[in-house]
């Protein structure tokens, strides 16, 4: 199961939700750039800032894509090292592709950086423990944990797992830049997220960073390192995990990942504006 680590407290209030989404999901106090509330951005001569809104964000207007990129990704091994040139590599055409969509609506691109290695406390506090993730993002340090024996144990040396997991993770990083993010906590209600509607806000963030992760594959797919297989695979793998509160059920999973996948821009991917039943 995919986690994250999301720091999605306002930076006049430093009030973090979520805590815990139901062991897979976990949040922290930090600070995310806000901008005000409706505050239409974009436009040349703007500074980027971030727009605290939710299915009318900026980012997910109509005609709004990513960059066609050619991944040159190294060869993946067992070894940290080999973990790590692969994951930099990739963060670093993820932040080529989502380059324009952000710059085209005014919005941040602070660049997110990936670590094989798990801290004991990061800017999100405590780590999550094995069972509860496999791979993280932290917003407090736009960092996202995928530490080497864990994702060695869920994936293997199956490229195409790796490369989800870490679109997925960056797509939760695309969420903290546009105020995505920042907009969800301030509609949450618990601090546990243990109540209905708050789950089903995480279920609508999650399913985004699928769609989001998959709008990248389709980005990169059939250039550099990507072939048509491995993108291929690795949008069928956000349909391998099982029913969840706070991910969605498998079918929607897969779905979403596919309406990014097909969708080419990022209005394909705003599940802020989907009925309730195709969020579930």
């Amino acid at each position: 199961m995919i986690a994250v680590v999301i720091v999605v407290a306002a930076l006049a209030l430093m009030a973090a939700v979520p805590r815990e989404l139901s062991g897979n999901a976990v949040a922290a106090p930090g600070s995310a750039q806000r901008s005000e509330a409706g505050r239409p951005l974009s436009g040349a001569g703007t500074d980027p800032r971030a727009v605290v809104q939710l299915e009318t964000n900026p980012l997910l207007a109509a005609g709004v894509t990513l960059a066609r990129v050619s991944c040159d990704l190294p060869a993946l091994g067992r070894q940290d090292a080999q973990l790590q040139g692969f994951y930099s590599a990739l963060v670093s055409c993820l932040d080529e592709a989502w380059r324009p969509a952000l710059d085209k609506v005014g919005e941040p691109r602070l660049p997110a950086t990936v670590s094989v290695t798990l801290p004991k406390v990061s800017a999100c506090g405590a780590a999550p423990s094995k069972e509860e993730a496999v791979a993280y993002y932290c917003g407090g340090d736009t960092t996202i944990y995928a530490p080497a024996d864990w994702m060695l144990s869920d994936a293997g040396l199956n490229r195409s797992r790796h490369l989800a997991t870490i679109a997925h993770e960056y797509g939760h990083h695309v969420q903290r830049e546009s105020g995505i993010l920042a907009a969800a906590a301030d509609k949450m209600s618990t601090p546990d997220q243990s109540s209905p509607g708050d789950q089903a806000i995480v279920r609508r963030i999650e399913l985004q960073a699928n769609c989001f992760g998959a709008l990248f594959v389709a980005s990169a797919i059939g250039q550099g390192s990507v072939s048509r297989a491995v993108g291929n695979a690795a949008v069928a793998d956000y349909g391998r995990a099982d029913d969840s509160v706070d991910h969605g059920s498998r079918a929607h999973q897969l779905s979403w990942a596919k309406a990014g996948f097909s969708g080419g821009t990022t209005a394909a991917c705003n599940t802020w504006a989907a009925p309730a039943d195709q969020v579930t």
